[in-house]
Formats: structure tokens, C-alpha cells, sequence
């Protein structure tokens, strides 16, 4: 899967924008904006589907608030939208709320004094824990406060091609990939037979978010659900890091994954038989490729109704250069009701991070069996930890993983346990 960091961070943003003074931190007194309505700019993304929810959010929202408007528009181009909303925290103009925030990006914005904690809205913490449930402490930072709220989830399964597996001898039904030995026994016949080039193909490329879509969702559902990093110390340099990351090895060793990159969507083109994806890709692969999903393998291969997986969320946060704060609080809340996210799943298949996900819309699911299973993981997810240097936590695990595990330059216990010391300074904040 070719993966890129705007597209994987903030590409599809949907921001809303209060007006804003000229200094970095927004300025101004913040009780009194806390309060203050007025009308806003939305900048939407330019995802189609996404773009198309935005668009209907803010009609109706529009068609009830008058005097509150919201202005809409894409947001700016930029190297990246994460490049882009840094910057504009630091000239004192970024936008009021902006959807799709990325999880691993807020402890960054929240150093930089551009996040408003949404606690300080009547009923906020409040809302948050009724629409999302226990997932939402994964979202608090360490002061113990939401500067995000959750919004939506993509939790990643294993898709894979039933045209190749039933080549390779495989069942294309109830394929053999529970547990790691029988992930890599198909791996091999996959190969083997020259059904495919490769078995997997995750990108082995060094960018902090990779290890996402390879390491992160396996070790998720061996540990039971266990972040990166816990209590300020890191988990990877464990018994269970150990298997996922031999596991991984095994696969780049034997030459079952690549290890090099593909430019293009090694799944959607027939080069993969599986790929780690959410279900986004269920209306991107449609009817090109004959899929199946199932859950994450682990070592002794638990139920499904076990699994747990990274999710993959993008969330939404509400900057401090924003003064009409009382309006763009109203409309989290709007954007995040059960009508807005029964919208936003019909229209790009996507899980609201809501607790009664599954029950709340059957119709939905009904009609699209396809979805069900993800409805069903999205109660189950991981979320990056929110440490500080949450990216440089990331990218210290990335190298060594690719040192180790990819090209194997270095014991994987060598690598790993230097990587932790090296991500339990950054956690702490040094």
C-alpha cells in the first residue's frame, strides 16, 4: 500500500474558523470567547465523500443558525496540512475547529499552545465519554484533559485477494491466517505457487507513521490493547514486541514482503495478496478486486470477538486563535450527533468513534454487510499514546525496526531494547 504523510496525517481536514487576532496563542480573554457566537469559515477536505458530508453538515447547520453561518471552503494547500495548521498556530490565524486532526500531531499543537481544552466547556468531558465511552481516555493528555475529541475510525483488518488465494490452493472463504504460523504457511504457498509477487506488502519505508500498518495493529491484539507507550515507559521491548517483530522479520527475511517500495497500491494492482487497510478501502477496491477481511493474526490466534487493532481515528480539535468559541463548541457537538455520524458512515463508510456504533444504525449495516465487521473491530482499538514528541517517539521505533526487522542489520532484542530507553527519554519530555 502506498501510504504518504499528508494523506495519513491531516490531508482530509475539515476545518471551521472563528476570527482570529494576530497573536500566537490567539489572544484575547478566554473566558470571553469561551462564550462568544458568531458566524464562522469551514474549510473542508478534498476527499470527495468527506467533501460531501461537509458540505450537507454545513447546509443544515446553516438552515437553523442565522446569525452563526459557516462559511466553508478546502483547506490550503501545503507540503502537508500538518505543516500547514503548525504554521498557522504560530502566526495566531489557525482555524477554530478543524476535523481529522491526527491523534499523533495533537501533543505537538498542544505544546505549541494552539488547543483549547474542550473540559472547559460546560458538559464537555461529559459529552465526550457519552459518545465515545471508555475508548475516550486513549484521547486524554497527560494533564488529563481533552484537547480532541474523537471523531471517527478506520480500524485496520487483513484484506485479503479470494482470486489469489484460490489460486495459491488456498481457501478463499475461511482463509488460514489466525495465527502467525498459519499466516506465514499461506505466505509461502502464496509465493511459492507464483499466485502473487508477494504475499504482504506494507511499506518499508522509514516515516514515523509506517510502522501504523505493520507493527502497530499486531501488537495492539497481542498485547490485548496495549499502546506504544504506557505510564511514560515504552511496551515494545517485550515478549509480545518480540514475537510481532520476528514474526515481521520472517515475512522480509524469506522475502514474503518486499523490501522495497512500491509506487502504487501494491493490493489494488494485484502485486499483494493481503494488505493492512480499514475500510476506506472498501468503496477504493469496490468491485476491482474479490476481497475478504479478517482480523489481525496473533500468536496463538485468538477470537475475533479478542481482537484488538489500531484505529487509525482522526479526530476534532479546536484551536485557540478562535473567538467565537461558544459556536464552534455547538458545532462538534452537531457534526458529532447521531444524525451527522449516521451521514458521515453513509457516505464514506468510515466508523464514528461512538459507543452504540453497531445498534445505532442497522439499516445501515444491513444493507451493507460489508461494513459489519469493521462496526464490530471499531469497538475494539488502539490509539497512538499521547506522550510528548509523540512523532519523534514514532520515528525512534521506526528506525529501529527497519534496522532490525527489515533489513536486518541488528538483533531484533538489540534494536528494540535500544529504541525504548531512546523513547522512554523523549516521553518524558527530553
Amino acid at each position: 500500500m502506498k501510504r504518504t504523510l499528508p494523506a495519513l496525517l491531516l490531508t482530509a481536514a475539515l476545518a471551521v474558523t472563528a476570527g482570529c487576532d494576530g497573536s500566537g496563542g490567539g489572544g484575547g480573554d478566554a473566558a470571553e470567547a469561551n462564550a462568544a457566537r458568531g458566524p464562522i469559515d469551514v474549510w473542508l477536505s478534498n476527499n470527495q465523500e468527506e467533501l460531501a458530508w461537509g458540505k450537507a453538515m454545513v447546509e443544515a447547520w446553516n438552515a437553523q443558525h442565522a446569525d452563526q453561518k459557516i462559511n466553508a471552503q478546502e483547506i490550503p494547500a501545503g507540503t502537508s496540512s500538518e505543516e500547514v495548521i503548525g504554521a498557522a498556530i504560530t502566526a495566531g490565524n489557525a482555524p477554530c475547529l478543524i476535523f481529522n486532526t491526527a491523534p499523533a500531531a495533537v501533543p505537538q499543537f498542544q505544546k505549541q499552545g494552539g488547543l483549547v481544552a474542550l473540559d472547559s466547556f460546560d458538559g464537555g468531558a461529559a459529552y465526550i465519554a457519552e459518545r465515545t465511552g471508555q475508548t475516550a481516555d486513549q484521547y486524554k493528555s497527560p494533564d488529563g484533559k481533552f484537547y480532541q475529541l474523537p471523531w471517527k475510525s478506520n480500524p485496520v483488518m487483513i484484506f485479503y485477494n479470494k482470486e489469489i488465494f484460490a489460486k495459491a490452493g488456498l481457501d478463499p472463504e475461511r482463509p488460514p491466517l489466525a495465527t502467525y504460523d498459519q499466516f506465514l504457511a499461506a505466505a509461502r504457498k502464496i509465493k511459492s505457487s507464483g499466485a502473487a509477487q508477494a504475499a504482504i506488502y506494507p511499506a518499508p519505508t522509514s516515516e514515523f507513521f509506517q510502522s501504523w500498518f505493520d507493527f502497530y495493529p499486531l501488537f495492539a491484539a497481542e498485547t490485548g490493547g496495549k499502546q506504544l507507550v504506557e505510564g511514560g515507559k515504552a511496551q515494545f521491548d517485550s515478549p509480545e514486541g518480540q514475537r510481532v517483530a520476528e514474526f515481521w522479520k520472517t515475512l522480509y527475511t524469506e522475502g514474503l514482503a518486499p523490501k522495497e517500495k512500491y509506487n502504487g497500491d501494491s493490493f489494488a494492482d494485484g502485486k499483494a495478496a493481503m494488505a493492512i487497510v480499514g475500510p476506506w478501502a472498501i468503496s477504493v477496491y469496490g468491485n476491482k478486486v474479490k476481497w475478504g477481511a479478517v482480523p489481525v493474526p496473533t500468536s496463538t490466534g485468538k477470537p475475533a470477538d479478542q481482537i484488538r487493532t489500531f484505529s487509525d481515528a482522526k479526530n476534532v480539535a479546536m484551536y485557540s486563535a478562535c473567538k467565537n468559541r461558544a459556536t464552534a463548541w455547538d458545532v462538534m457537538r452537531f457534526a458529532t450527533s447521531k444524525e451527522q455520524d449516521g451521514a458521515l458512515l453513509a457516505k464514506t463508510g468510515q466508523m464514528p468513534l461512538r459507543t452504540d456504533l453497531a445498534t445505532a444504525y442497522p439499516d445501515y449495516f444491513a444493507k451493507n454487510p460489508a461494513y459489519q465487521a469493521f462496526a464490530d473491530q471499531a469497538a475494539r482499538t488502539v490509539e497512538v499514546p499521547n506522550v510528548p514528541n509523540s512523532v519523534a517517539v514514532w520515528q525512534a521505533f521506526r528506525d529501529a525496526y527497519s534496522e532490525s526487522v527489515i533489513f536486518g542489520k541488528k538483533p531484533v532484542p538489540d534494536a528494540l531494547g535500544a529504541a525504548a530507553d531512546k523513547v522512554d527519554q523523549l516521553a518524558a519530555g527530553s
